[in-house]
C-alpha cells in the first residue's frame, strides 16, 4: 500500500461523508478512490454526525427542555443525518437471522426492503437503549463526549470487519465496495479507539476490551449465519457498537 497523500486523505473523507451521511454536501471528484480505500475515514464521518447530535441536545437543553426530550431530539438528529443507514442494516440483519432457516433464505430476507417483527423489535430496543443512555448523562458536554466516542468508535470497526470476513454474496454493496487492506483497517480502528479516550483512560480500556469481544462474537455469528459480511451486517455492527459505548458513557461520564 502506498503512503497516503493529503489529496487522497481529503478525497477519502469526502467519500465517507457522502456515503455515510445525508448532509447537503457539494459534488466531489473522488479521483478514483473507492469505499474500501476510504473506509478508514468512516470514524470522521461519525464525528460530524456526533457534533450535529450534540448541538441539537445543547440547543434543546438551553431552551429549557428536560433531558428526556433533549436526548430524543439529539438521537433523531443523528438518524436524520445518516438517513437511518445503520438502523436499516440492524433491522435487516435481525429479520434475516431471526426469520430465515437457511443461509440463502437469510440473505434473501436481508435484501427485502420490508421490515418484519424481528427488525421492528431490534430497532425499538436500539432507540430505547441509546435514548436512555443519553438521558442519564444530562449535561450537554457529557452528551457531546459520549456521542463523539460512540459514533467514531462504532464506525472504526467497519474496515476491520470487512477485512477479516469475506463477502457473503457474489454481488451487492460489500462486493462493490472492494477489498479493504490491513493498513486501511488498522488506521480506521486506531482512530475509532482513540475516540474512546473521551470516556477517560479506564473507561477507554474497559470499553475497548468489550468492543473487541463484540466484534469477534458478531463476526463469528455472521460467518455461521450468512457466510460473511454484507452492507447490512456492517450497519448492524455499528449499531451494536454505538449502543455499547453510549451505555458505557452513562457509567463513566455520569
Amino acid at each position: 500500500m502506498q503512503p497516503w497523500s493529503l489529496r487522497q486523505a481529503l478525497d477519502d473523507l469526502a467519500l465517507s461523508l457522502v456515503f455515510f451521511t445525508r448532509l447537503p454536501l457539494p459534488t466531489f471528484d473522488f479521483h478514483g478512490r473507492t469505499l474500501a480505500q476510504a473506509i478508514w475515514a468512516a470514524s470522521l464521518a461519525g464525528l460530524a454526525v456526533a457534533i450535529i447530535g450534540g448541538i441539537v441536545y445543547a440547543v434543546a437543553s438551553g431552551l429549557g427542555l428536560a433531558t428526556g426530550p433533549s436526548a430524543a431530539l439529539a438521537l433523531a438528529a443523528t438518524m436524520v443525518a445518516t438517513g437511518c443507514l445503520h438502523e436499516d442494516g440492524l433491522s435487516d440483519v435481525a429479520d434475516g437471522v431471526g426469520g430465515g432457516h437457511t443461509r440463502e433464505k437469510k440473505l434473501e430476507i436481508m435484501r427485502d426492503s420490508r421490515i418484519g417483527s424481528y427488525g421492528a423489535a431490534a430497532l425499538g430496543l436500539s432507540i430505547l437503549l441509546r435514548w436512555s443512555a443519553l438521558s442519564e448523562l444530562g449535561h450537554p458536554a457529557h452528551v457531546l463526549l459520549a456521542l463523539v466516542a460512540a459514533h467514531m468508535a462504532s464506525r472504526g470497526m467497519a474496515g476491520a470487519f470487512m477485512h477479516l470476513s469475506p463477502p457473503a454474496r457474489a454481488d451487492g454493496l460489500a462486493v462493490g465496495a472492494g477489498a479493504v487492506s490491513s493498513e486501511t483497517a488498522t488506521v480506521g480502528a486506531a482512530i475509532g479507539a482513540a475516540a474512546l479516550l473521551l470516556l477517560g483512560l479506564s473507561g477507554a480500556v474497559a470499553v475497548a476490551i468489550v468492543l473487541a469481544a463484540l466484534f469477534l462474537a458478531f463476526r463469528a455469528l455472521c460467518l455461521r449465519q450468512v457466510g460473511g459480511h454484507t452492507g447490512d451486517t456492517v450497519g448492524a455492527l455499528q449499531q451494536f457498537g454505538e449502543i455499547l459505548v453510549l451505555l458505557a458513557a452513562s457509567i463513566f461520564l455520569s
